[in-house]
Order: structure tokens, then sequence, then C-alpha cells
């Protein structure tokens, strides 16, 4: 992986141990879709740490929808933002194409359930 991931701070992924912790199926794909994006050049590190940092701040300041934490809403978030932002896709097909892959059962790989 050549996403500079931050080890500190607000736009740090969970860690146990050095290594990151996803609690769902659809928090590691979140994250990998963010890392292959940035890789494919779709947008620059420093933006999409931007967005996560400012989709945090948001959600600190007002009143949460959903009073619970979860880093990878945030991170999801942020990739959706970018990806409008450089108008890679429309907003709801970006959002409709998140949540499809987000629903996949583990073990789904290219339409053939393991």
């Amino acid at each position: 992986m050549t996403a500079p991931l931050d080890i500190e701070g607000q736009a740090a992924p969970p860690r146990s141990n050095g290594e990151l912790v996803f609690a769902e199926p659809w928090e590691s794909r979140a994250f990998g879709m963010a890392v292959t994006l940035y890789e494919a050049g779709m947008f620059t590190w420093p933006q999409f740490q931007a967005a996560l940092i400012a989709r945090i701040a948001r959600w600190e300041t007002a009143p949460p929808e959903d009073p619970r934490w979860c880093y990878y809403q945030h991170w999801l978030g942020a990739l959706e933002d970018v990806l409008a932002e450089g108008d890679a896709l429309p907003a709801d097909e970006i959002i409709t194409r998140a949540r499809a892959l987000a629903q996949r059962p583990a073990g789904y790989d290219h339409g053939h359930q393991h």
C-alpha cells in the first residue's frame, strides 16, 4: 500500500498493536476503496485527509443524527466528498455504489461467494 496513513491524530485509522482494526467487513472495503482510488490518481492523499478531518470535525461540533462513533463512516463520507469534488462520479452514483459494496457479505468476490 502506498497511501501515507497517519499514525496519530484525527485522521489516523483505528489500530491495535500497530495493525489496522476493522469491526465490520464493510469497513475494510471502504478502506480498500479509498486506497485503491488514491493509488489510481483519483485524488491526492492530502485532499482525502482534509475531507476526513472535516467530516470528523462536523460530527464533533454538530449534534449527530447517530451519536455512536464510527471512524469508517467518516472515512466513507470523506471518500464520497473527494470523489464528488473531483467530478469522478455524480454524488448520487458514489453513494449508490458505496452502499452496494458495503452490503456485500463477507467472502464476496467479483460475483462469487466463497
